[in-house]
Order: C-alpha cells, then structure tokens, then sequence
C-alpha cells in the first residue's frame, strides 16, 4: 500500500495543505483576537496548531502566550473568562473580572466571537479579486473544440457520444468545457443541448446523473477529444527503440483505427507485453508502420502533449484590470459560497451521500495539485476560507455560530445563558464535531485501502 504512494507529489500536496491552512486559522483567530484586545479583553493564549501536552515553540509578550502546536489540526485563542475548547471550569467558578470576556456587554461578545469568520470571508474575497487581476479567467468554450468530446462511462449512460459539442447546460450556455460536470451539479439540470454531425439536440439528464457525478468528483464523464500526437518517450517503453519519433500522429493500432487518444488507449485496452502494429503519420504527409512491443501494462511507452494549446485548441483568457477585478472577486466568493449550499443541501435531497461526499484532512490536502502552482493554491485557499466561514457561523454550540446564537438571544431576552449551560452546550458541540471528524476520517482511511 505504501510503496503505491508517490511520496514526492504527497510531500508537495501536503506543504500546500499545512501553508493554506496556516494562513487560514492564523488569519481567522486574529479576527477574534484583535477586537477581543480593541474590548480589553485578556488573551491568554494565541496557538497556530494544538498543544496538547507540549509545544513545538512558545513565547510570552504581555498577558498572551504566542506558541506553535505539534497537531497541525486548526489553531485558537483563549480568551480569560470564555467557555471554550480549553474547558476551563475552575476559572468559571471564580467572580468575573473586568477583562473576561464574561464580564463584557453582549454586543462585544457578539463582534469578538463572530470577528473570526468576517476576516475568513473578507479573505476570500480579497484572494478572488487577487486572482481576477493577476491572472484572469482562462476557459475552453464548446466552439473551440476541433474534435469534440469524449463521452466516459457515465456521458455514453446518458446518450453521449464521441465527437458531440455540449452546448447548454440546463438553460445556460456551457461557457467551460472543463466545468460540465460541475455545472450539472450546481445548476441540478434536467437537460443537455448538443451539437452532433451538424444537427441540435437535447439529451434528458436523469436525476441519478448528479448523484453518480457527486460520487465521482465529477470524473467518467465527458472529456476532451484529440489527436495522439507523440510528444516524449519514456525509457522503458519500446515506442522510440521501435522506430516512432516525437511528432508522429497515431491512426491505428493493428486493424482498429485510432485517429484519437481515447481510440488509442481503446485499443491497447488487452495488449499487455504484445508485439502490435502501429500506423501513423509523419511530417503530416508520410504513412509509416512500426512493430512495438507494449510493457506489462499494455502501454508503448509514448507520450502525447500535455498542453492543449500546443495541440491546436484555443483556450480564452479574460483579463482583468483591478477595477473590474474587484466586483468579480465579488462575484466569484459568492459563485463558490452558492455552490457549497448546494452541495450541503443535496446531501439531504438524496443527490449525494454523505458516505461519498464527506472527506477529512487527507482529501482536503489531496486537492492541491502534484507541483507547486500558486494559482491553484491560492484559490483553494480562498475557497476553504469562504468554506469555513460557513461552517464557522453555523449555530452549533462550540462554533462561533453556536456562541453568537447564546448572545443574540441573551440581547433580545435580556437574559444571560449561565456558565454551566454554556459548558453543557460546549460539551455536546464538541461531541458532535469531533464525532463527525473521526467519520470522515474513517471514510478517507477506507477509500485509501480500497
């Protein structure tokens, strides 16, 4: 099972993962930290990572106690006089002091406690904008490709085939080839307008499509459709030593025509350690044919380019000036705070199942991509922000929602919840939370065994 994992691309993955969260819970605990000081509250502790018997670094400035933990699961503040994750009952039973968070109006407890996810959506929001303007939008609409989809498993399920161009989704044009998947899921569409050999169409999506699609990430479904043009060997195939060279263009395999990637890899399917005959083209006008020997994986050790517009498709870019990136950004954290609803409330229509769907640190940390690419990087930490800023307010006792719901109805009642229904109403949140992070880190550890 180890020896299966590419530990180069795990060890980037997971510098990505620890960075993008740092940033994150750093950022989110000043947002508490920062007007609990502003009220004169005493922080005795502000912790990137947690603690637990002992700490990696620590230093005293003040009345705060700044440290460095040795579980790199989240961070926090520990603000005197505050039932929080420290359970700190014998500071509870003494009379309030002036600088405890306890002893401070309502609407002050409110701003330190909900402070956390402001800075968190703030974030994201700058990060969009960010984004918007340093890079843009880079898309591959349907008109820009020469050849079509490639229908997968579950496209050919739903009645698409290869060479189609999807041109709606639901009622909306598709703008990004790359994002059909997900746009069938946001939009829960019930159609798909294509073109094929010339002719419009719509092909029914049947609601199983989104939980299938839910279940696969979005993968198996359609893909893009291109010429096997060689581009690199690898060392230990036989494509280069049999005679094939970098800008040949496969057409066929033995008797099966392979005008495309996806008909190459058809057609090598059961080919393992096989002598086949390769047809291709060369310098676009030459027909030549070479015996290769495949590998025990039934591969010829050839490789065609990466970069699809090197292969001819046009991939379009919409730039930003800063001006403009600023209601875009705007835009786009909403785009992902929207689409996070629908995922969460799809869980409850039966379109995805938790058991599919939930994921711990270990999927989180396998989002990031194999190489370090700042762009990706930052806008998945943007969408984590926006995501735990979602999460955070949520009003479940031992969240920053939780505690917010206690003081809202404290301002409107008048009436303060008392320090051990606090405590009882902690204890029960973190049961909860912990309970949901131990199953979705079994659903991970299983779906790594499988």
């Amino acid at each position: 099972m180890l020896l299966l994992i590419d530990w180069g691309v795990a060890g980037i993955k997971t510098l990505q993962f620890i960075m993008s969260f740092s940033i994150l819970v750093v950022l989110h605990e000043l947002g508490h930290f920062i007007p609990a000081r502003l009220f004169k509250c005493r922080v005795e502790k502000f912790y990137l990572f947690f603690n637990p018997w002992f700490s990696l670094w620590k230093i005293t400035k003040g009345e705060t106690e700044y440290g460095l933990g040795w579980i790199p699961f989240g961070g926090y503040v520990k603000i005197a006089g505050m039932v929080d994750e420290s359970m700190d009952k014998e500071q509870m039973k003494l009379p309030a002091k002036p600088d405890e968070f306890r002893a401070k109006k309502a609407w002050q407890r409110l701003i330190i406690m909900i402070g956390g996810v402001v800075v968190n959506v703030i974030l994201a929001i700058v990060i969009f904008i960010g984004i918007m303007w340093a890079w843009g939008e880079e898309y591959l609409p349907a008109k820009n490709l020469q050849y079509g989809i490639v229908a997968d498993s579950l496209g050919k399920q739903i009645g698409l085939k290869d060479g189609d161009y999807i041109l709606k989704v639901g009622n909306a044009d598709l703008k990004n080839v790359f994002k059909t998947a997900g746009q069938i899921i946001v939009n829960e569409a019930k159609t798909l307008t294509i073109s094929r050999d010339g002719q419009q169409m719509q092909i029914a999506v049947p609601d199983s499509l989104i939980r299938q699609l839910n279940k696969s990430k979005g993968e198996n479904f359609v893909g893009i459709r291109f010429p096997f043009v060689i581009n690199s060997f690898s060392k230990d195939g036989n494509a280069e030593k049999a005679g094939l060279k970098k800008g040949d263009r496969i057409i066929a395999i033995d008797s099966a025509s392979t005008l495309f990637y996806n008909d190459v890899k058809s057609a090598l399917k059961n080919a393992a350690n096989k002598n086949v005959i390769v047809k291709a083209i060369r310098n676009n006008n030459d027909t030549i044919f070479v015996q290769v020997m495949t590998n025990k994986d039934g591969k010829l050790g050839a490789f065609t380019e990466p970069d699809l517009s090197k292969l001819g498709f046009k991939l379009e870019t919409k730039n930003y000036s800063f001006i403009e990136a600023v209601p875009a950004g705007f835009k786009m954290c909403w785009n992902t705070l929207d689409h996070y609803i629908t995922g969460i409330k799809q869980l409850f229509t039966g379109q995805a199942k938790a058991s599919e769907s939930l994921g711990s640190v270990i999927s989180i940390g396998g989002l990031f991509p194999g190489v370090w690419d700042w762009q990706a990087f930052w806008q998945l930490t943007a969408i984590f922000s926006i995501v735990l800023a979602f999460m955070n307010i949520l009003p479940i006792p031992a969240l920053d929602g939780g505690h917010a719901l206690f003081t809202i109805a404290e301002m409107i009642s008048g009436r303060k919840p008392s320090d051990k229904f606090m405590e009882y109403a902690q204890m029960v949140g973190m049961v909860l939370l912990l309970g949901l992070m131990a199953y979705a880190m079994g659903l991970d550890v299983l779906r790594l065994f499988k």
